[in-house]
């Protein structure tokens, strides 16, 4: 950074220092703090946001000086340095992410990590953890993606080209404006920027406090509930001239602001309530041990920040950043386990620096030194170009391979890949060895029962907890109504009752939500689940359908494998009361692993992909202890068309029967529709109706 001068209390001018060995120790303590709170406990720290607030600090710095020195700001030339500056690093984790992927992380998982990878060069991978919602807090972080990260460094970018437009707005006001101001040039423009980001300040907060309230996991990835975070950074950068604590007290502030920020993440439980009002803890303890600056006593705080070791990661704290998640990440895969001990974390902090000194030594200093990209602006976009080209080519062409091979899976006779017709007694179908299983992996995520949109007409639910009701299209003749209750586990036979009900002229309604299984209400579910049901089952009871479908078992990964749907038949007793007829399906199997994954890593034979079926189903379904007890209650079970010979496995008749280490694959039970069509019939007896 070059020389500025900021304003005194006489009105002359004093030198800023330009190097600020303290904050890059700050840097290197939120790294750190960032790297162990991920390896050992799996929560936030608090650290990210401190890097937002330094960020914004520096940045703000070095455009406030420009202002008040009359030099141009050169926003093109500004963000072309920047990015050529962080692109080049990025990319070579990115790369190396990619290679690590394609080696160790299975299939099904190939189009997130690649969506994820454009995600990142384009600097919106917050926006895409947003909208998925990621769990980026969860302790097993082996089935995290590897670049999850990123979201930091996205709403980073982000804001890298958002500050500069505020001082370029500032310096365009600021002559219309100096007669308010006064007509000192520096003065207006520090109190047009204390004006511009303060109102960032609040309405970010504001904002942030209330989304976190609400939607957590969509707003810790939301750029505008991070922005306060920048303009606190930039309010620091702007008073810190005015900001001049004495001796003893800048002792105090380094310290106690060290303190705070270390020990957020373990006083708070910050993993549901950031970025609210909470991160205010380590963004002001941050700004205390910046005001502290340089104590000038050998008992401040400064002295421990300014040590060569700290300083010395905070040089690679950037790139320290970038290795350090998926490091940890790929470790956790490939040794199958889902958190590291204090030797393994070691090894993987000391790994992660290794690979960020390089990559600062090898990368990073010897672009960020060369001349030739500084001479004329295109020379810069050339190598930002260039390095997005290196990223843009591979993951094109590896999509590109992926939607192929989907393709040609997908066109495979369907004789080829029978599914449950496998196991049906007569042998309807037989697998061919030689064919691939279905669907392609690629396709995994799409495997979700479809319904085809939102309830209309007299189906629309009063009640606001009900909202999200889906109906399939009306038949042109209805001949019965149906009404889908529960979880995840009713929408998923939605793939073998949604095209049964269109056949016979049957309208369904589903009244869904995830882990909230139907029954009256119980202590084992949360209220908000007993509240779903309720106002479920008010809407059953209101439009009187002809008949109510819903899952009547309950599965368990681990022991007890399958119990009764707590308060199953009390919540289904005033349905068959008011005459209206209720199926009960019995759930499948839940797994401690991903099935298709297993599959992919281990192959279809393994017996890691097939579990032994007194593992994964009770020997004595729940169902038979409904049998007699309510009139009206239909009783279905479908598991010897899931299980085998005493497995359930993970794949059978050429398709894969889980998409994850629970659910039902759309395509499997699909597979089904004969012989859960002729079971519910037989069951209900609707077929003589």
């Amino acid at each position: 950074m070059g020389a500025a001068t900021t304003p005194d209390t006489k009105g002359t001018t004093t030198p800023e220092r330009t190097f600020r060995p303290e904050v890059q120790g700050l840097r290197a303590l939120a790294v750190l703090m960032v790297a162990a709170y991920h390896i050992w406990l799996g929560r936030v720290s608090g650290g990210v946001d401190v890097f937002l607030l330094i960020s914004a600090f520096l940045l703000t710095l070095s455009f406030t000086r420009k202002l008040e020195a009359g030099k141009p700001l050169l926003l093109l030339r500004h963000w072309l340095h920047v990015f050529k500056r962080l692109l080049p690093a990025v990319v070579v984790v990115l790369l190396a992410v990619l290679a690590a992927t394609w080696a160790f992380i299975p299939q099904s998982r190939w189009p997130d990590v690649l969506a994820e990878a454009w995600a990142s060069l384009l600097y919106r991978q917050n926006w895409q953890l947003a909208e998925s919602a990621v769990d980026y807090y969860a302790q097993d972080h082996s089935g995290a993606s590897p670049l999850q990260h990123f979201w930091s460094l996205s709403v980073q970018g982000q804001v890298f080209i958002l500050w500069p437009l505020i001082f370029a707005a500032v310096a365009l006001l600021q002559p219309y404006l100096a007669k308010v101001f006064g007509n000192s040039r520096a003065v207006a423009h520090r109190q047009l920027l204390f004006v511009a980001f303060g109102l960032v300040f609040v309405a970010s907060l504001a904002y942030s406090i209330d989304q976190t309230a609400h939607n957590q996991e969509y707003a810790y990835f939301d750029t505008r509930t991070r922005l306060w975070e920048f303009a606190l950074g930039s309010l620091l950068a702007l008073s810190l001239p005015y900001l001049k604590p004495g001796r003893r007290l800048r002792v105090f502030l380094g310290w106690a602001g060290l303190a705070a920020m270390l020990s957020c993440g373990l006083i708070l439980t910050v993993d549901r309530s950031f970025p609210g009002f909470v991160a205010l803890w380590p963004t002001l303890a941050a700004a205390a041990v910046i005001v502290a600056g340089q104590s000038g006593s050998r008992f401040g705080a400064d002295r421990f920040l300014a040590a060569k070791p700290l300083v010395l990661v905070g040089d690679n704290s950037y790139a320290l950043y970038l290795w350090h998640w998926p490091v940890l990440v790929f470790f956790l895969l490939v040794t199958e386990t889902t958190a590291p001990d204090l030797l393994q974390g070691l090894g993987i902090m000391a790994v992660s620096l290794v690979l960020a000194v390089a990559t600062t030594h090898w990368v990073e200093r010897p672009l960020r030194r060369w001349e030739w990209p500084n001479v004329r602006s295109w020379r810069a976009a050339v190598v930002i170009a260039s390095c997005g080209a290196l990223l843009a080519l591979p993951v094109t062409a590896w999509q590109g391979a992926i939607s192929a091979e989907g393709a040609a899976i997908a066109d495979q006779p369907m004789e080829l890949t029978p599914g449950a017709a496998a196991l049906a007694p007569e042998k309807a179908g037989q697998p061919t060895p030689e064919a691939k299983i279905i669907p392609a992996p690629a396709a995994m995520k799409d495997e979700w029962a479809d319904i085809d949109g939102l309830c209309t007409g007299d189906n629309v639910p009063s009640d606001p907890l009900l909202q999200g009701c889906l109906q399939n299209d009306e038949p042109d003749v209805v001949t019965k109504r149906i009404v889908v209750l529960g979880d995840s586990h009713a929408q998923q036979y939605m793939a073998a009752l949604g095209p049964i009900a269109k056949a016979h002229g049957w309208e369904v309604v589903t009244l869904l939500k995830g882990s909230c299984r139907f029954g009256a209400e119980s202590a084992e579910r949360t209220d908000e689940c007993n509240q779903f049901n309720k106002a479920s089952a008010g809407y059953v009871m209101e439009h009187k359908p002809d008949a109510v479908f819903t899952v009547a078992s309950l599965t368990h990964a681990t022991a007890p494998f399958e119990t009764e749907v707590p308060g199953y038949l009390e919540g289904i007793k005033p349905f068959t009361d008011a005459g209206i007829d209720v199926v009960g399906v019995r759930d499948n199997p839940r797994f401690s692993i991903n099935m298709p994954e297993c599959v992919q890593k281990k192959g279809p034979d393994s017996p890691d992909c097939n579990a032994p079926l007194e593992e994964s189903l009770a020997a004595s379904s729940p169902l038979d202890d409904y049998a007699g007890k309510v009139d009206r209650l239909y009783l279905m079970d479908m598991s010897d068309f899931i299980c085998e010979r005493g497995t359930c496995p993970a794949v059978v008749g050429n398709i894969y029967v889980y998409k994850d280490d629970n659910h039902l694959t759309k395509t499997y039970v699909q597979s089904m529709i004969p012989m859960f069509e002729e079971r519910l019939l037989a069951a209900t007896g609707w077929a003589a109706s």
